[in-house]
Protein backbone atom coordinates (compact mmCIF):
# COMPACT_ATOMS: atom_id res chain seq x y z
CA UNK A 1 0.00 0.00 0.00
CA UNK A 2 1.00 3.77 -0.60
CA UNK A 3 0.33 6.66 1.29
CA UNK A 4 0.23 10.03 0.42
CA UNK A 5 -1.33 13.38 1.85
CA UNK A 6 -2.59 14.23 -1.37
CA UNK A 7 -3.30 11.90 -4.61
CA UNK A 8 -3.92 13.31 -7.67
CA UNK A 9 -5.09 11.53 -10.67
CA UNK A 10 -4.38 12.46 -13.83
CA UNK A 11 -1.02 13.73 -15.29
CA UNK A 12 -2.45 16.71 -17.80
CA UNK A 13 -2.46 20.48 -17.65
CA UNK A 14 -5.37 20.57 -14.63
CA UNK A 15 -3.15 17.68 -12.56
CA UNK A 16 -0.08 18.73 -12.66
CA UNK A 17 -1.06 22.20 -12.28
CA UNK A 18 -2.73 20.70 -8.72
CA UNK A 19 0.40 18.82 -7.76
CA UNK A 20 2.43 21.80 -8.39
CA UNK A 21 -0.07 24.09 -6.08
CA UNK A 22 -0.12 21.59 -3.31
CA UNK A 23 3.83 21.56 -2.80
CA UNK A 24 4.87 21.24 0.43
CA UNK A 25 2.26 18.43 1.30
CA UNK A 26 3.16 14.69 0.53
CA UNK A 27 1.79 14.55 -3.28
CA UNK A 28 1.66 12.33 -5.70
CA UNK A 29 -0.11 11.48 -9.41
CA UNK A 30 -1.28 8.73 -10.76
CA UNK A 31 -2.02 8.31 -14.39
CA UNK A 32 -2.63 6.19 -17.60
CA UNK A 33 -0.14 7.51 -19.54
CA UNK A 34 3.38 9.33 -19.25
CA UNK A 35 2.50 13.05 -18.48
CA UNK A 36 3.60 14.13 -21.35
CA UNK A 37 1.59 11.58 -23.74
CA UNK A 38 -1.84 13.45 -22.01
CA UNK A 39 -4.67 14.69 -23.94
CA UNK A 40 -3.65 18.65 -22.66
CA UNK A 41 -0.65 17.82 -25.53
CA UNK A 42 -3.00 17.92 -28.68
CA UNK A 43 -4.76 21.25 -27.76
CA UNK A 44 -4.08 23.33 -30.60
CA UNK A 45 -5.19 27.10 -31.14
CA UNK A 46 -4.58 28.82 -28.06
CA UNK A 47 -6.09 29.74 -24.27
CA UNK A 48 -8.08 33.02 -23.40
CA UNK A 49 -7.14 36.01 -21.26
CA UNK A 50 -7.46 39.37 -21.48
CA UNK A 51 -4.37 40.67 -21.68
CA UNK A 52 -5.27 43.58 -24.56
CA UNK A 53 -5.47 47.57 -23.71
CA UNK A 54 -8.52 47.71 -24.67
CA UNK A 55 -9.92 44.05 -23.43
CA UNK A 56 -11.09 43.65 -19.87
CA UNK A 57 -12.47 40.48 -17.79
CA UNK A 58 -15.57 41.56 -17.49
CA UNK A 59 -15.92 41.05 -21.31
CA UNK A 60 -14.19 37.98 -21.52
CA UNK A 61 -16.95 36.97 -18.79
CA UNK A 62 -19.19 37.90 -20.77
CA UNK A 63 -18.74 36.50 -23.74
CA UNK A 64 -18.11 32.61 -21.99
CA UNK A 65 -21.41 33.52 -20.19
CA UNK A 66 -23.11 34.79 -24.06
CA UNK A 67 -21.59 31.25 -25.57
CA UNK A 68 -22.51 29.14 -22.85
CA UNK A 69 -26.30 30.05 -23.90
CA UNK A 70 -26.44 31.30 -19.68
CA UNK A 71 -26.55 27.91 -18.48
CA UNK A 72 -22.73 28.41 -16.91
CA UNK A 73 -22.02 29.41 -13.36
CA UNK A 74 -21.30 33.08 -13.32
CA UNK A 75 -19.51 33.21 -9.93
CA UNK A 76 -17.17 30.26 -11.07
CA UNK A 77 -16.82 32.41 -14.50
CA UNK A 78 -15.64 35.25 -12.40
CA UNK A 79 -13.00 33.44 -11.22
CA UNK A 80 -11.81 31.64 -14.41
CA UNK A 81 -11.78 35.56 -16.04
CA UNK A 82 -10.30 37.23 -13.35
CA UNK A 83 -7.51 34.48 -12.93
CA UNK A 84 -6.98 34.21 -16.81
CA UNK A 85 -4.18 37.22 -17.33
CA UNK A 86 -2.07 36.16 -14.11
CA UNK A 87 -2.01 32.35 -14.99
CA UNK A 88 -1.25 33.25 -19.07
CA UNK A 89 1.73 35.31 -17.69
CA UNK A 90 3.22 32.51 -14.86
CA UNK A 91 3.20 30.26 -17.53
CA UNK A 92 5.29 32.13 -20.01
CA UNK A 93 7.67 33.22 -17.06
CA UNK A 94 7.61 29.77 -16.41
CA UNK A 95 9.37 28.68 -19.75
CA UNK A 96 6.35 28.67 -22.37
CA UNK A 97 7.54 30.33 -26.08
CA UNK A 98 4.18 31.89 -26.78
CA UNK A 99 3.89 33.44 -30.44
CA UNK A 100 4.84 36.96 -30.42
CA UNK A 101 3.42 40.06 -31.69
CA UNK A 102 5.64 43.33 -31.31
CA UNK A 103 7.39 41.92 -28.64
CA UNK A 104 3.78 41.32 -26.74
CA UNK A 105 2.43 37.89 -26.34
CA UNK A 106 0.37 37.05 -29.39
CA UNK A 107 -3.76 36.63 -29.63
CA UNK A 108 -6.01 35.71 -32.66
CA UNK A 109 -9.73 36.33 -32.61
CA UNK A 110 -11.51 33.00 -31.36
CA UNK A 111 -15.46 31.87 -32.17
CA UNK A 112 -18.21 33.90 -30.06
CA UNK A 113 -15.36 36.06 -28.89
CA UNK A 114 -15.72 40.09 -28.95
CA UNK A 115 -11.97 40.60 -28.70
CA UNK A 116 -8.86 39.07 -30.42
CA UNK A 117 -8.10 37.68 -26.64
CA UNK A 118 -7.23 33.73 -27.72
CA UNK A 119 -3.09 33.83 -26.92
CA UNK A 120 -1.74 31.07 -28.78
CA UNK A 121 1.89 29.63 -29.43
CA UNK A 122 1.58 28.59 -33.04
CA UNK A 123 -0.86 26.03 -33.55
CA UNK A 124 0.90 23.80 -30.37
CA UNK A 125 0.00 25.85 -27.20
CA UNK A 126 -1.39 22.87 -25.16
CA UNK A 127 2.15 20.57 -26.24
CA UNK A 128 3.95 23.88 -25.03
CA UNK A 129 2.19 24.66 -22.03
CA UNK A 130 2.43 21.08 -21.17
CA UNK A 131 6.04 20.50 -21.43
CA UNK A 132 6.56 23.68 -19.34
CA UNK A 133 4.22 22.46 -17.25
CA UNK A 134 5.59 18.85 -17.02
CA UNK A 135 9.46 20.83 -16.35
CA UNK A 136 7.99 22.20 -13.68
CA UNK A 137 6.57 19.29 -11.83
CA UNK A 138 9.99 17.93 -12.27
CA UNK A 139 11.80 21.17 -10.72
CA UNK A 140 9.22 20.86 -7.72
CA UNK A 141 9.56 16.61 -7.52
CA UNK A 142 6.22 15.81 -7.73
CA UNK A 143 6.11 11.71 -7.21
CA UNK A 144 4.79 10.38 -10.66
CA UNK A 145 3.13 6.96 -10.95
CA UNK A 146 3.18 6.93 -14.62
CA UNK A 147 1.37 3.62 -16.58
CA UNK A 148 -1.60 3.18 -13.30
CA UNK A 149 -5.72 3.28 -14.22
CA UNK A 150 -7.33 4.21 -10.80
CA UNK A 151 -10.12 1.59 -10.45
CA UNK A 152 -11.80 2.32 -7.44
CA UNK A 153 -12.43 5.85 -5.35
CA UNK A 154 -12.37 4.65 -1.81
CA UNK A 155 -15.12 6.71 0.36
CA UNK A 156 -15.40 5.68 4.24
CA UNK A 157 -18.58 7.48 6.00
CA UNK A 158 -18.69 10.33 3.42
CA UNK A 159 -15.17 11.07 3.71
CA UNK A 160 -12.91 10.54 0.87
CA UNK A 161 -9.64 7.71 2.16
CA UNK A 162 -7.41 7.19 -0.99
CA UNK A 163 -8.14 5.31 -3.99
CA UNK A 164 -7.57 1.62 -5.81
CA UNK A 165 -4.74 1.71 -8.26
CA UNK A 166 -4.30 -1.09 -11.41
CA UNK A 167 -0.20 -1.04 -12.63
CA UNK A 168 -0.69 -1.73 -16.29
CA UNK A 169 2.57 -2.55 -17.04
CA UNK A 170 3.15 -5.19 -13.90
CA UNK A 171 -0.71 -6.49 -13.86
CA UNK A 172 -0.79 -5.91 -9.95
CA UNK A 173 -3.72 -4.14 -7.79
CA UNK A 174 -2.25 -1.57 -4.93
CA UNK A 175 -3.99 0.77 -2.58
CA UNK A 176 -3.20 4.51 -2.05
CA UNK A 177 -4.53 5.86 1.19
CA UNK A 178 -4.49 9.79 1.12
CA UNK A 179 -6.24 12.46 3.17
CA UNK A 180 -7.45 14.32 -0.03
CA UNK A 181 -8.08 13.13 -4.00
CA UNK A 182 -8.01 15.42 -7.34
CA UNK A 183 -9.38 13.83 -10.09
CA UNK A 184 -8.00 15.67 -13.04
CA UNK A 185 -8.80 12.72 -15.87
CA UNK A 186 -10.36 14.55 -18.89
CA UNK A 187 -12.82 13.81 -20.93
CA UNK A 188 -15.24 10.78 -22.61
CA UNK A 189 -14.77 11.50 -25.83
CA UNK A 190 -14.05 7.85 -26.87
CA UNK A 191 -17.56 7.07 -26.48
CA UNK A 192 -18.44 8.25 -29.68
CA UNK A 193 -17.16 7.02 -32.82
CA UNK A 194 -16.15 9.98 -34.50
CA UNK A 195 -13.94 12.04 -31.27
CA UNK A 196 -10.94 14.88 -31.77
CA UNK A 197 -10.04 12.85 -28.34
CA UNK A 198 -7.19 10.72 -27.58
CA UNK A 199 -8.12 6.94 -26.99
CA UNK A 200 -7.36 7.04 -23.69
CA UNK A 201 -9.76 9.72 -23.07
CA UNK A 202 -12.89 7.49 -22.04
CA UNK A 203 -14.59 8.91 -18.85
CA UNK A 204 -13.43 6.34 -16.81
CA UNK A 205 -13.08 9.15 -14.27
CA UNK A 206 -16.44 10.33 -14.20
CA UNK A 207 -17.45 6.99 -13.62
CA UNK A 208 -15.39 5.57 -10.88
CA UNK A 209 -16.01 8.74 -9.18
CA UNK A 210 -20.15 8.73 -10.01
CA UNK A 211 -19.95 4.82 -8.65
CA UNK A 212 -17.82 6.21 -5.69
CA UNK A 213 -21.07 8.44 -4.48
CA UNK A 214 -20.46 11.93 -6.60
CA UNK A 215 -22.90 13.61 -8.77
CA UNK A 216 -22.38 13.91 -12.56
CA UNK A 217 -23.25 17.49 -13.67
CA UNK A 218 -24.85 18.12 -17.18
CA UNK A 219 -23.47 15.68 -18.65
CA UNK A 220 -25.73 15.95 -21.64
CA UNK A 221 -23.92 18.83 -22.93
CA UNK A 222 -21.18 17.55 -25.44
CA UNK A 223 -19.59 19.99 -27.83
CA UNK A 224 -19.00 18.54 -31.01
CA UNK A 225 -15.57 20.61 -33.08
CA UNK A 226 -16.90 22.11 -36.14
CA UNK A 227 -13.40 21.14 -38.41
CA UNK A 228 -12.58 17.35 -37.82
CA UNK A 229 -10.04 16.28 -40.63
CA UNK A 230 -12.32 14.18 -42.34
CA UNK A 231 -11.78 10.26 -42.52
CA UNK A 232 -9.70 10.45 -39.06
CA UNK A 233 -11.70 13.47 -37.37
CA UNK A 234 -8.35 14.42 -36.23
CA UNK A 235 -8.20 18.39 -34.81
CA UNK A 236 -8.61 21.31 -37.06
CA UNK A 237 -7.95 24.38 -34.71
CA UNK A 238 -10.55 27.02 -34.53
CA UNK A 239 -7.63 28.91 -35.13
CA UNK A 240 -7.52 28.27 -38.49
CA UNK A 241 -10.49 30.75 -38.77
CA UNK A 242 -9.65 32.43 -36.39
CA UNK A 243 -6.22 33.41 -38.81
CA UNK A 244 -9.59 33.61 -41.53
CA UNK A 245 -10.25 30.39 -43.22
CA UNK A 246 -13.69 30.13 -45.20
CA UNK A 247 -16.07 27.10 -44.85
CA UNK A 248 -17.10 26.78 -48.62
CA UNK A 249 -19.79 24.02 -49.42
CA UNK A 250 -20.15 22.09 -52.63
CA UNK A 251 -21.12 24.75 -54.32
CA UNK A 252 -18.70 26.87 -53.66
CA UNK A 253 -20.99 29.39 -51.12
CA UNK A 254 -19.22 30.63 -47.72
CA UNK A 255 -22.35 29.06 -46.57
CA UNK A 256 -21.86 30.81 -43.00
CA UNK A 257 -23.17 33.96 -43.91
CA UNK A 258 -27.14 32.01 -43.65
CA UNK A 259 -26.06 30.83 -40.11
CA UNK A 260 -24.49 33.77 -38.55
CA UNK A 261 -24.68 37.00 -40.79
CA UNK A 262 -22.28 38.66 -38.07
CA UNK A 263 -19.79 36.17 -36.68
CA UNK A 264 -19.97 33.64 -39.97
CA UNK A 265 -17.42 31.36 -39.68
CA UNK A 266 -16.38 32.86 -35.49
CA UNK A 267 -19.53 32.06 -34.55
CA UNK A 268 -19.44 29.84 -31.13
CA UNK A 269 -18.75 25.74 -31.87
CA UNK A 270 -22.29 24.83 -31.27
CA UNK A 271 -23.70 27.25 -34.14
CA UNK A 272 -20.84 26.19 -36.66
CA UNK A 273 -20.91 22.75 -36.21
CA UNK A 274 -24.66 22.52 -36.98
CA UNK A 275 -24.22 24.55 -40.05
CA UNK A 276 -21.75 22.30 -41.56
CA UNK A 277 -23.84 19.21 -40.63
CA UNK A 278 -26.99 20.95 -41.78
CA UNK A 279 -25.31 21.80 -44.84
CA UNK A 280 -24.17 17.97 -45.35
CA UNK A 281 -27.83 16.54 -44.32
CA UNK A 282 -29.61 18.74 -47.11
CA UNK A 283 -27.39 17.83 -49.80
CA UNK A 284 -24.82 20.69 -50.03
CA UNK A 285 -21.88 18.73 -48.65
CA UNK A 286 -19.33 16.93 -50.91
CA UNK A 287 -19.46 13.07 -51.15
CA UNK A 288 -18.88 11.20 -48.21
CA UNK A 289 -20.07 14.09 -45.67
CA UNK A 290 -17.93 17.09 -45.39
CA UNK A 291 -17.05 20.47 -46.37
CA UNK A 292 -14.12 22.35 -46.98
CA UNK A 293 -12.11 24.71 -45.25
CA UNK A 294 -9.94 26.82 -47.01
CA UNK A 295 -6.80 28.64 -46.24
CA UNK A 296 -5.19 28.99 -49.43
CA UNK A 297 -5.65 32.94 -49.72
CA UNK A 298 -3.98 33.44 -46.11
CA UNK A 299 -0.60 33.05 -48.52
CA UNK A 300 1.90 30.23 -47.55
CA UNK A 301 3.99 32.54 -45.33
CA UNK A 302 1.39 33.06 -42.54
CA UNK A 303 0.20 29.31 -42.76
CA UNK A 304 3.59 28.32 -42.39
CA UNK A 305 4.41 30.71 -39.50
CA UNK A 306 0.68 30.05 -37.82
CA UNK A 307 -0.64 27.21 -38.74
CA UNK A 308 2.42 24.89 -39.00
CA UNK A 309 0.69 22.04 -37.35
CA UNK A 310 -2.40 22.41 -39.32
CA UNK A 311 -0.57 22.01 -42.37
CA UNK A 312 1.86 19.05 -41.35
CA UNK A 313 -1.73 17.33 -40.14
CA UNK A 314 -3.04 17.76 -43.84
CA UNK A 315 -0.19 16.66 -45.51
CA UNK A 316 0.20 13.74 -44.02
CA UNK A 317 -2.73 12.03 -43.10
CA UNK A 318 -5.07 13.70 -46.06
CA UNK A 319 -2.20 14.11 -48.72
CA UNK A 320 -3.01 17.93 -48.86
CA UNK A 321 -1.05 21.03 -48.85
CA UNK A 322 -3.21 23.67 -47.49
CA UNK A 323 -1.10 26.35 -49.18
CA UNK A 324 -2.52 24.71 -52.22
CA UNK A 325 -6.10 22.84 -51.77
CA UNK A 326 -8.75 23.04 -49.11
CA UNK A 327 -9.07 21.08 -46.10
CA UNK A 328 -12.18 18.64 -46.11
CA UNK A 329 -13.99 18.88 -42.50
CA UNK A 330 -16.90 17.37 -41.10
CA UNK A 331 -17.92 18.06 -37.03
CA UNK A 332 -17.01 15.54 -34.48
CA UNK A 333 -16.74 14.93 -30.99
CA UNK A 334 -14.39 17.12 -28.97
CA UNK A 335 -15.18 18.26 -25.18
CA UNK A 336 -17.30 17.55 -22.17
CA UNK A 337 -19.14 20.45 -20.79
CA UNK A 338 -20.44 18.09 -18.59
CA UNK A 339 -18.56 16.02 -15.16
CA UNK A 340 -18.22 15.62 -11.96
CA UNK A 341 -20.30 18.14 -10.08
CA UNK A 342 -17.89 20.83 -8.25
CA UNK A 343 -18.22 24.16 -6.99
CA UNK A 344 -15.51 27.11 -7.56
CA UNK A 345 -13.46 25.63 -4.98
CA UNK A 346 -13.45 22.61 -7.04
CA UNK A 347 -15.44 20.44 -3.80
CA UNK A 348 -17.84 18.09 -4.87
CA UNK A 349 -20.44 16.59 -2.56
CA UNK A 350 -17.58 14.22 -0.91
CA UNK A 351 -15.23 15.57 1.28
CA UNK A 352 -11.61 15.44 0.90
CA UNK A 353 -12.35 14.65 -3.06
CA UNK A 354 -12.25 17.50 -5.35
CA UNK A 355 -12.14 17.53 -9.55
CA UNK A 356 -10.85 20.48 -11.99
CA UNK A 357 -9.98 20.36 -15.79
CA UNK A 358 -12.48 18.37 -18.37
CA UNK A 359 -13.39 15.45 -15.94
CA UNK A 360 -15.42 18.21 -13.83
CA UNK A 361 -18.16 20.68 -14.07
CA UNK A 362 -17.44 23.64 -12.07
CA UNK A 363 -19.45 24.91 -14.20
CA UNK A 364 -17.39 27.67 -16.14
CA UNK A 365 -19.05 26.23 -20.13
CA UNK A 366 -22.59 26.02 -19.70
CA UNK A 367 -24.34 24.40 -22.87
CA UNK A 368 -21.33 25.49 -24.91
CA UNK A 369 -17.62 26.09 -24.40
CA UNK A 370 -16.17 28.59 -26.25
CA UNK A 371 -12.13 27.96 -28.14
CA UNK A 372 -9.52 28.56 -25.62
CA UNK A 373 -11.42 28.67 -22.72
CA UNK A 374 -10.33 24.87 -21.69
CA UNK A 375 -6.41 25.23 -21.32
CA UNK A 376 -7.23 28.38 -19.50
CA UNK A 377 -10.06 26.45 -16.76
CA UNK A 378 -6.78 23.24 -16.56
CA UNK A 379 -4.73 25.77 -15.04
CA UNK A 380 -7.08 28.40 -13.37
CA UNK A 381 -8.92 25.45 -11.60
CA UNK A 382 -5.68 22.96 -11.29
CA UNK A 383 -4.28 25.59 -9.11
CA UNK A 384 -7.23 26.00 -7.12
CA UNK A 385 -7.99 22.27 -6.70
CA UNK A 386 -4.16 21.83 -5.68
CA UNK A 387 -4.81 24.69 -2.88
CA UNK A 388 -7.83 23.76 -1.30
CA UNK A 389 -6.73 20.09 -0.70
CA UNK A 390 -3.24 21.25 0.39
CA UNK A 391 -5.65 22.72 2.91
CA UNK A 392 -8.22 20.05 3.78
CA UNK A 393 -5.24 17.76 4.22
CA UNK A 394 -3.71 19.59 6.57
CA UNK A 395 -6.91 19.66 8.92
CA UNK A 396 -7.11 16.47 8.21
CA UNK A 397 -5.61 12.85 9.43
CA UNK A 398 -5.05 9.40 7.53
CA UNK A 399 -8.25 6.60 7.89
CA UNK A 400 -7.87 3.38 9.51
CA UNK A 401 -6.39 1.10 6.59
CA UNK A 402 -8.19 -1.64 7.22
CA UNK A 403 -10.82 0.17 4.39
CA UNK A 404 -7.90 0.48 2.32
CA UNK A 405 -7.13 -3.31 2.24
CA UNK A 406 -11.02 -4.19 2.50
CA UNK A 407 -11.20 -1.70 -1.04
CA UNK A 408 -7.95 -3.68 -2.83
CA UNK A 409 -9.60 -6.73 -2.28
CA UNK A 410 -12.98 -6.10 -3.92
CA UNK A 411 -11.12 -4.79 -6.96
CA UNK A 412 -8.77 -8.03 -7.31
CA UNK A 413 -11.50 -10.27 -7.04
CA UNK A 414 -13.40 -8.47 -9.40
CA UNK A 415 -10.33 -8.59 -11.61
CA UNK A 416 -9.75 -12.20 -11.01
CA UNK A 417 -13.29 -12.80 -12.07
CA UNK A 418 -12.88 -11.15 -15.08
CA UNK A 419 -9.53 -12.54 -16.12
CA UNK A 420 -10.64 -16.43 -15.34
CA UNK A 421 -14.04 -15.87 -17.69
CA UNK A 422 -13.75 -18.87 -19.68
CA UNK A 423 -16.77 -17.56 -22.24
CA UNK A 424 -18.42 -14.75 -23.31
CA UNK A 425 -18.41 -11.54 -25.71
CA UNK A 426 -15.65 -9.67 -26.82
CA UNK A 427 -15.34 -6.64 -25.57
CA UNK A 428 -14.83 -4.94 -28.97
CA UNK A 429 -17.97 -5.78 -30.39
CA UNK A 430 -19.99 -3.81 -27.29
CA UNK A 431 -17.69 -0.86 -27.58
CA UNK A 432 -17.96 -0.49 -30.88
CA UNK A 433 -21.81 -0.74 -30.68
CA UNK A 434 -22.25 2.00 -28.32
CA UNK A 435 -20.02 4.12 -30.41
CA UNK A 436 -22.06 3.80 -33.52
CA UNK A 437 -25.19 4.68 -31.35
CA UNK A 438 -24.16 7.53 -29.69
CA UNK A 439 -22.64 8.99 -33.38
CA UNK A 440 -25.89 8.28 -34.76
CA UNK A 441 -28.63 9.27 -31.87
CA UNK A 442 -26.77 11.17 -29.43
CA UNK A 443 -25.13 13.55 -31.86
CA UNK A 444 -25.23 16.85 -33.02
CA UNK A 445 -29.28 16.77 -33.91
CA UNK A 446 -31.21 14.59 -31.24
CA UNK A 447 -35.07 13.79 -30.74
CA UNK A 448 -36.61 12.14 -28.19
CA UNK A 449 -37.22 8.84 -30.41
CA UNK A 450 -33.97 8.81 -31.08
CA UNK A 451 -32.59 9.05 -27.70
CA UNK A 452 -35.46 6.65 -26.08
CA UNK A 453 -33.89 4.11 -28.71
CA UNK A 454 -30.47 4.74 -27.57
CA UNK A 455 -31.40 4.65 -24.26
CA UNK A 456 -32.53 1.38 -24.58
CA UNK A 457 -29.33 -0.02 -26.43
CA UNK A 458 -27.29 1.00 -24.05
CA UNK A 459 -29.13 -0.84 -21.33
CA UNK A 460 -28.95 -3.84 -23.81
CA UNK A 461 -25.19 -3.32 -23.92
CA UNK A 462 -24.48 -2.69 -20.17
CA UNK A 463 -26.28 -6.37 -20.33
CA UNK A 464 -24.33 -7.92 -22.40
CA UNK A 465 -20.89 -6.55 -20.60
CA UNK A 466 -22.01 -8.91 -17.65
CA UNK A 467 -20.84 -11.38 -20.16
CA UNK A 468 -17.70 -9.88 -21.50
CA UNK A 469 -14.49 -12.15 -21.50
CA UNK A 470 -11.12 -11.34 -20.78
CA UNK A 471 -8.86 -13.78 -23.95
CA UNK A 472 -5.32 -11.98 -22.63
CA UNK A 473 -4.85 -14.31 -19.61
CA UNK A 474 -1.16 -12.32 -19.39
CA UNK A 475 -0.40 -9.40 -16.82
CA UNK A 476 2.39 -7.41 -18.28
CA UNK A 477 0.20 -4.52 -20.21
CA UNK A 478 -2.66 -6.47 -20.68
CA UNK A 479 -4.81 -3.73 -22.66
CA UNK A 480 -7.46 -5.82 -23.71
CA UNK A 481 -8.39 -6.29 -19.45
CA UNK A 482 -7.31 -2.37 -19.58
CA UNK A 483 -10.53 -1.75 -22.51
CA UNK A 484 -12.81 -4.20 -20.16
CA UNK A 485 -12.41 -2.00 -17.26
CA UNK A 486 -13.08 1.33 -18.56
CA UNK A 487 -15.85 -0.28 -20.98
CA UNK A 488 -18.04 -0.53 -18.08
CA UNK A 489 -17.22 3.44 -16.85
CA UNK A 490 -17.85 3.91 -21.12
CA UNK A 491 -21.72 2.20 -20.47
CA UNK A 492 -22.08 4.08 -17.32
CA UNK A 493 -21.26 7.73 -18.81
CA UNK A 494 -23.09 7.18 -22.22
CA UNK A 495 -26.13 5.73 -20.20
CA UNK A 496 -26.16 9.58 -17.89
CA UNK A 497 -25.81 11.09 -21.05
CA UNK A 498 -28.61 9.89 -22.99
CA UNK A 499 -30.91 9.78 -20.48
CA UNK A 500 -29.89 13.64 -19.34
CA UNK A 501 -30.45 14.33 -23.16
CA UNK A 502 -34.07 12.66 -23.05
CA UNK A 503 -35.68 14.90 -20.13
CA UNK A 504 -34.29 18.27 -21.78
CA UNK A 505 -37.11 18.78 -23.34
CA UNK A 506 -35.54 22.11 -24.52
CA UNK A 507 -32.42 23.48 -27.32
CA UNK A 508 -29.78 24.69 -25.05
CA UNK A 509 -26.04 25.39 -26.74
CA UNK A 510 -24.78 21.88 -27.96
CA UNK A 511 -28.00 20.11 -26.90
CA UNK A 512 -30.22 20.80 -29.89
CA UNK A 513 -33.85 18.61 -30.05
CA UNK A 514 -35.64 18.95 -33.01
CA UNK A 515 -38.36 18.23 -31.61
CA UNK A 516 -38.08 20.74 -28.86
CA UNK A 517 -36.15 23.60 -30.94
CA UNK A 518 -36.36 26.58 -28.56
CA UNK A 519 -34.52 27.67 -25.40
CA UNK A 520 -37.19 27.50 -22.53
CA UNK A 521 -35.82 29.12 -19.63
CA UNK A 522 -39.05 28.91 -17.74
CA UNK A 523 -38.25 24.96 -17.17
CA UNK A 524 -34.94 24.09 -18.10
CA UNK A 525 -32.48 27.04 -17.21
CA UNK A 526 -31.33 24.58 -14.49
CA UNK A 527 -28.24 21.76 -13.98
CA UNK A 528 -28.82 18.45 -14.12
CA UNK A 529 -27.31 16.31 -12.00
CA UNK A 530 -27.24 12.19 -12.15
CA UNK A 531 -26.41 10.00 -9.12
CA UNK A 532 -25.40 6.43 -9.43
CA UNK A 533 -28.32 4.11 -8.41
CA UNK A 534 -27.85 0.14 -9.48
CA UNK A 535 -30.88 0.32 -11.62
CA UNK A 536 -29.71 3.22 -13.41
CA UNK A 537 -29.18 6.93 -12.62
CA UNK A 538 -31.14 9.06 -10.08
CA UNK A 539 -31.56 12.23 -11.86
CA UNK A 540 -32.46 15.91 -10.08
CA UNK A 541 -32.12 19.24 -11.04
CA UNK A 542 -29.79 22.41 -9.45
CA UNK A 543 -30.68 26.03 -10.24
CA UNK A 544 -27.82 28.05 -12.11
CA UNK A 545 -25.94 30.75 -10.54
CA UNK A 546 -26.41 34.47 -11.93
CA UNK A 547 -24.59 37.14 -10.57
CA UNK A 548 -23.64 39.64 -13.76
CA UNK A 549 -25.85 39.05 -16.52
CA UNK A 550 -29.64 37.86 -16.85
CA UNK A 551 -30.37 35.56 -19.50
CA UNK A 552 -31.39 37.17 -23.02
CA UNK A 553 -31.42 35.84 -26.83
CA UNK A 554 -27.98 34.89 -28.03
CA UNK A 555 -27.20 36.76 -31.51
CA UNK A 556 -24.23 36.42 -33.17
Amino acid sequence: MFRHDIIIVGGGLAGLRAAIAAKGADVAVISKVHPLRSHSVSAQGGINAALGKNDRWEDHAFDTIKGSDYLADQDAVEVLCRDAPERVIEMEHWGTLFSRVDGRIAQRPFGGAGFPRTAYAEDRTGHHLLHTMYEQSLRNDIRVYSEWLVTRLIVNEGRCAGVVGYNIAMGEIAGFQAKAVIFATGGYGRIYKRSTNSVINTGFGCAVAYRAGAALDDMEFVQFHPTTLYGTNILITEGARGEGGFLKNRNGERFMQRYSPNMLELAPRDIVARAIQTEINEGRGFEGGYVNLELMHLGEKNIKERLPGIRQISMDFANIDPVKKPIPVQPGQHYSMGGIASNKNCETSIAGFYACGECSCVSVHGANRLGGNSLLETIVFGKIAGENAKDYSSRVDYGETEIIERAVEGESKKISELSSRGEGEAVYTIRDELRAVMDEKVGIFRDGQNLKAASEKISELRDRFKNVRVRNKGKVFNQELVNVLELEGMLDVAQVISLGALARKESRGSHYRTDYPARDDKDWLRHTLAAFAPDGPRIDYKPVVITLYKPKAREY
